[in-house]
């Protein structure tokens, strides 16, 4: 199971849940369960990390749920992408796109540290 830093996973987590409620609106636990199969179960989120995402995407109005019965009889609160949040989506898969590219070309590029000097200036 890969084991990433916090940081990242909360900036990665919004524009990754509304990708998944693009196709189709979902309830938290089996947004769970689709991260932990397209991961082949390298990725696991907790209840506890997604659910405060939801509630601030709700809150943004990228999202909106309602309550449903499943064929168990149990309740539950299903997620679906509203047309603000297909907006927020696409802003957010550019900018991941064009974040991508450049850690790509940086990591590419030939080490052009060795044999001269490295200056660190400060902002």
């Amino acid at each position: 199971m890969k084991e990433l830093n916090k940081d990242l996973m909360a900036s990665s987590l919004a524009p990754i849940v509304l990708m998944i409620l693009r196709g189709r609106e979902s309830y938290g636990y089996e947004i769970i369960q689709e991260l932990r199969d397209k991961t082949k179960g390298q990725l696991s989120v907790a209840e506890g990390t997604l659910y405060p995402i939801l509630k601030k995407m709700e809150a943004k109005k990228w999202i909106e749920s309602n309550w449903k019965t499943a064929d168990t009889g149990r309740e539950r609160k299903y997620y679906m992408l509203t047309s603000e949040g297909k907006r927020e989506l696409e802003e957010q898969y550019s900018q991941w796109n064009f974040i991508n590219e450049l850690i790509d070309k940086l990591w590419n590029q030939p080490n052009s540290i060795s044999g001269s000097q490295l200056t660190i200036t400060s902002a």
